[in-house]
């Protein structure tokens, strides 16, 4: 009898595991993405060459950073809409800097990141200091950004054809192959920070400090610090701004005043679908590059079988709309033990 009851209590757990990996936050999203890649490469083979993830994969990396970061700012409760328009700013910083001789690239670089540094940390300081709602904060900070970027370069791109020769460049968009597949060092740079912000969301004392800032009881019984917290958050999604942008601008051989133009909405999305919780105290890094394969692969799907276009952000509304439902049912059933 008790060897029956032990050799049947592996099995008995099973049902149990099943209901916890369904409950979180990361099945919804991957569940969504193998229906995606299952659904366009049945209509169009290509969808799953090497080449097309290739080339769909480099235009992943540079949003995907940015919402590294924003993981971690809204899991603390926060959000920062002027992610695009730093996106934008600091590759005019570092190349009007390099183009005019007054730096070399790597220090011009360093300059540019400086820059998002402070702007991230007006941020943080006028939402902690003055109690002012990140919204709105943000809000104004990128129409400042912006205007500062197309006042510095009245309206027109700096070009970057020089950098081709830079060590900086190869180091941010190099490229080498894996048999057919064409890998650039942005997307390692990705993985490599994905890993990191991964680890310190879920396995250090900081990120506990950013998961309890958002709930009053826990972050008064650990004792958190939530105006330093926040502003090293809002300093942290600035950098990742200017880091992708600067591989943007180097990508495509030229840095717009006007890039990054409504990547902050895009980006909220992919956190949001990710599983993050809007009004914080969870959020999820593996979520989060579920979210972004979804959305920049759906972008390019939707080409491959022939939907205009134009239609992509109906998608991502249904998405957005689908995943809130789905996320909510699965928090219900969760808590209520179903």
């Amino acid at each position: 009898m008790s060897d029956r009851t032990t050799a049947l209590a592996p099995g008995a757990n099973s049902p149990g595991l099943v209901r916890a990996f369904i409950a979180k936050p990361e099945f919804g999203p991957l569940v969504l993405l193998v229906l995606m890649l299952v659904t366009f490469t049945a209509i169009n083979p290509t969808f799953l060459s090497l080449t097309n993830i290739g080339n769909a994969l480099t235009f992943t990396v540079e949003l995907g950073l940015i919402a590294l970061a924003m993981t971690l700012l809204m899991t603390s409760g926060e959000f920062d809409l002027s992610v695009g328009s730093v996106f934008g700013f600091a590759p005019v910083v570092m190349w009007t800097l390099f183009n005019t001789g007054t730096m070399p690239l790597p220090l011009a670089f360093l300059a540019a990141l400086g820059v998002a540094l402070v702007i991230g940390l007006a941020n943080g300081l006028f939402v902690t200091r003055l109690n002012i709602p990140s919204f709105l904060v943000t809000l104004g900070m990128l129409l400042v950004v912006r205007g500062t970027a197309l006042w510095l370069t009245d309206g027109f791109p700096q070009w970057t054809w020089e950098a081709g020769d830079q060590w900086l460049a190869s180091v941010l968009v190099g490229d080498f192959y894996i048999g057919g597949l064409r890998i650039y060092m942005s997307l390692i740079w990705f993985i490599l920070l994905a890993v990191v912000f991964h680890y310190a969301l879920t396995k250090t004392r900081f990120g506990n400090w950013i998961q309890a800032t958002a709930d009053r009881p826990a972050r008064d019984a650990a004792g958190v610090n939530i105006s330093r917290v926040k502003v090293v958050l809002f300093m942290v999604s600035a950098a990742m701004a200017a880091f992708a942008g600067i591989i943007s601008s180097i990508r495509v051989s030229a840095a717009n005043p006007n890039s990054g133009t409504g990547y902050e909405l895009e980006v909220i999305a992919m956190v949001v679908i990710g599983g993050t919780v809007l009004t914080g105290g969870r959020g999820t890094i593996v979520g989060t590059i579920l979210g972004v394969l979804i959305l920049r692969l759906m972008r390019n799907g939707i080409v491959l079988i022939g939907v205009p276009g134009l239609a992509y952000n109906i998608f991502i509304g249904a998405i957005i709309l689908g995943m809130m439902a789905l996320h909510a049912g699965l928090e219900r059933r969760h808590n209520t033990g179903v």
